[in-house]
């Protein structure tokens, strides 16, 4: 075979490989859209769920990477053009059952006791990693209900007796303890720097909790695809300082909307935050949260209008009423 034969065969062998070429930035699309989130954590719950991760993958790579090398090297040994010496009487191996099973039994019991520590550790009904000392102002969690709609999101202090749309305000160095519900479909809350994702279930309560170390804005949003609007349905969780905390409180209970359930059965209509601008409340009704949980149970809904999926971009460029874009004018936008 001359060399210009034997170039034309090797072209033809890469030839389809080539083709592949221009779809290798498709494997570089999840590290674009800004900074690691989840490998930036700002909190105790989210710096734990971290580092057992770390810990899953380096005992995962431990059996992974060294199984892969040896497979590699008995290729190359025993390969054919090395005549490797045939042994048809070979039974067993003390030496070589040890490995295959104590390396094994030693994985398992490490991850065991990691898994074991790991789910006590984030448990959200009561995380290890929040127990701190009584300290003065720092003894009582901050109580937050939270109810997912289509699509927006709801945060009530009951203590507070304010409540937000799309924002969610906590204190630094405080626990806060969320109670969650959904007024439609199962959907996900998750603050990737500050704590795990976890369902929000229509005519259930689930719990959850957090502490942020320090002051700053991190995004919050809906982590399980719910519709229409889902795209929009984020929030931005502002961590601020007691003096912060209290403005806040201060600016919500000067919002001339008091949440009644009247006034939350027209809220939780299929509606999509367009413009993503935090609304408040004040004096929210009591035991809001619990009434909305039995609703659901009995079957309350909010049916979604076709229109939403049949005709979104066109609503969209007609200004549809289900495209919220709250009015500095009402008062009730921060």
């Amino acid at each position: 075979m001359s060399l210009c034969d034997e170039a034309r065969l090797k072209e033809r062998r890469f030839r389809p490989w080539r083709r592949l070429a221009p779809l290798t930035p498709l494997l570089l699309t999840g590290c674009s859209g800004g900074p690691f989130r989840v490998f930036d954590p700002k909190g105790p719950v989210a710096r734990a769920s971290l580092n057992f991760t770390i810990i899953d993958v380096v005992v995962m790579a431990f059996i992974i990477v060294p199984t892969a090398c040896f497979i590699l090297w008995c290729i190359w040994r025993y390969r054919r053009s090395r005549a490797a010496a045939y042994s048809p009487g070979f039974s067993h191996s003390l030496k070589l059952e040890a490995v295959m099973w104590g390396i094994p039994i030693v994985v398992v019991a490490g991850l065991a006791y990691a898994s074991y520590n790991g789910t006590f550790a984030v448990d959200p009904y009561g995380p290890h990693v929040l127990r701190m000392p009584a300290r003065a102002g720092r003894s009582h969690p901050l109580k937050i209900d939270v109810v997912a709609t289509d699509w927006q999101w709801l945060f009530i202090y009951p203590k507070q007796h304010v409540a937000s749309v799309d924002r969610l305000v906590v204190p630094a160095g405080r626990n806060v303890e969320f109670r969650l519900t959904s007024t439609s479909v199962v959907n996900d809350f998750f603050i990737p720097q500050l704590t795990d994702m976890i369902d929000v279930m229509p005519g259930m309560r689930t719990k959850d909790a957090m502490r942020a170390n320090g002051q700053g804005r991190y995004e919050g949003f809906a982590a399980n695809f719910s519709g229409a609007g889902f795209s929009w349905m984020r929030f931005a969780t502002d961590v601020v300082g007691k003096r912060g905390f209290a403005k806040f409180v201060r600016h919500a209970a000067a919002a001339p909307a008091a949440l009644t359930y009247a006034t939350f059965e027209r809220f939780a209509r299929p509606t999509i935050n367009l413009d993503q601008r935090p609304r408040y409340f004040s004096a929210p009704a009591p035991h809001l949260f619990r009434r909305i949980v039995e609703a659901s149970r009995n079957g309350k809904t909010y049916p979604v209008p076709p229109r939403l999926t049949e005709a979104m971009a066109r609503d969209l460029r007609a200004g549809a009423s289900y495209f919220s874009r709250p009015a500095a004018s009402r008062g009730t936008s921060g």
